[in-house]
This record gives C-alpha cells, sequence and structure tokens, in this order.
C-alpha cells in the first residue's frame, strides 16, 4: 500500500532483523494483487495472494476474477485467494453483489485448490452459512482479523479453517477477541499484523508493520500462559501449513 511507498525496503529489513522469518502480502484488487506478486518476486521470504475484497465487489465480474485467475496460476508465489469476504459494516458494496463475488471467488479457489483468506465485517453469520454449503469440498482457509466470539471461532475450525488474530488482541476492551486467542486450540491459531491497520499496543494509532506482529504474540502468549517462542513455533508451523510454506 501506499502507506510503504518510501520505505518499504526498511520496513521489511526490521522485520528480517526482528525475526520475522516470512510475510505474505495480500491482494485485494487487481492492482494490489499484481503489486503483492512483484514484491515476492524480489524477495525470497515473501509469498503472495489474489483476491477482491468486498469493497470492490461493484465494480468485480467474471472477467476481473479470471484476470486474477491467470495471476494466480502464473506464479507459485501465490498461496492463496484473498481477501475476499463480506462487510456488512462499511457497505462500500451491495450486499447482493459481495454475496455474488464472494461465491464466484470461492468457487474459483477451490478450482485451483487454494487456500482463501476471508474478511468477514458484521456478516458472521452469511459467511459461515456460504462456506458451510461447500462442506463437502476440500474449502479450507482462515477468517482474518477474527472480530467473531469464541462460539463462532469454533463453527469455523469444527470446519477445518483457521482463525487468524491481530493486533486488536492487545487493546484493554477487546476481551471477546481475547477470548479467542486464549480458548481456541493452537492447531487452528495464526497471527498477523493486517499492516498498515490495527497497529498493536504500544503502536495503537500509527502505521502498522510486520515487525509489530511480535507485541501481538507476546500478548497471546500471555493470555494462554504460554512461553513466547513455543507459540511462535506452533503459529509459524500453522501458517506453514495452511499456505504451503516450505
Amino acid at each position: 500500500m501506499e502507506d510503504y511507498a518510501e520505505d518499504i525496503d526498511r520496513v521489511l529489513e526490521r522485520a528480517r532483523t526482528g525475526g520475522v522469518s516470512h510475510i505474505i502480502s495480500v491482494g485485494i484488487d487487481i492492482p494490489s494483487s499484481q503489486k503483492a506478486l512483484e514484491l515476492a518476486e524480489r524477495y525470497d521470504f515473501i509469498s503472495s495472494t489474489v483476491g477482491f475484497h468486498p469493497h470492490n465487489a461493484d465494480n468485480t465480474d467474471n472477467a476481473k476474477v479470471d484476470e486474477l485467475r491467470r495471476l494466480a496460476t502464473g506464479s507459485e508465489k501465490v498461496v492463496a485467494w484473498g481477501e475476499i469476504g463480506l462487510d456488512f459494516y462499511r457497505h462500500y458494496s451491495h450486499v447482493r453483489n459481495q454475496i455474488e463475488i464472494f461465491e464466484l471467488q470461492l468457487d474459483t479457489a477451490l478450482e485451483l485448490n487454494l487456500p482463501v483468506i476471508i474478511h468477514d465485517r458484521e456478516a458472521h453469520d452469511e459467511i459461515l452459512t456460504i462456506v458451510k454449503k461447500r462442506g463437502q469440498r476440500p474449502l479450507i482457509g482462515v477468517i482474518h482479523c477474527f472480530s467473531g466470539d469464541y462460539r463462532l471461532a469454533m463453527s469455523f475450525i469444527e470446519l477445518g479453517w483457521y482463525i487468524s488474530i491481530p493486533g486488536t488482541v492487545t487493546y484493554k476492551n477487546a476481551l471477546s477477541v481475547q477470548e479467542v486467542a486464549a480458548k481456541i486450540p493452537i492447531e487452528r491459531l495464526l497471527i498477523e499484523t493486517d499492516a498498515p491497520f490495527l497497529s498493536p499496543l504500544p503502536f495503537r494509532g500509527k502505521r502498522n508493520e510486520p515487525l509489530f506482529v511480535r507485541h501481538t504474540a507476546e500478548k497471546i502468549a500471555g493470555l494462554r500462559d504460554m512461553d513466547l517462542d513455543q507459540l511462535a513455533v506452533r503459529t509459524t508451523l500453522n501458517a506453514k501449513t495452511l499456505f504451503g510454506l516450505t
């Protein structure tokens, strides 16, 4: 994103020096998916994804999804389809269009055997229903920046999905996401930044960057009464398993 236009190399160097071993750069439309892939091809420790965010659903159609399909099949650096999903909070795109484009992308990911990264904001029941409809097929992925409760998290986990926790878990009043981070099976837990958004404490309100994932991990380790290194090893393994990383 433009937030890193001036210092992307320094941001990545800080991440590497600080112990981040791998980064997945996420696409939300055609230009960002192309840029994510370009970044991944420049650095051996970066992978990328392709996808249309629900905010872009009104301007998306089959032809554009096919363009992302070609991008995804043209490089082994593309490890997932997403960020896709539903956003019933902002309503930047019509609900009907969001659902249509979401389902189209889920089916495309299934055809390509790619895991999915799902954006879910105020659309918990709808997304769970849509995912369940494909329950007989090997559709897997992660609910990113999870904002639901423990019951919802377990509903997705029972379908074989992962739950990803962002920096919001460090916020004082984030009791629901803290419960999720503390209680879900560790083999289904991922940790993320959502950079440049959702900076963890003590950087709340500032630009987020990959290095700051450590602060989120430290909070989750405390919630689970675990050693930080033990948590890091397990969640890294989970990411490698889901996204097919070596």
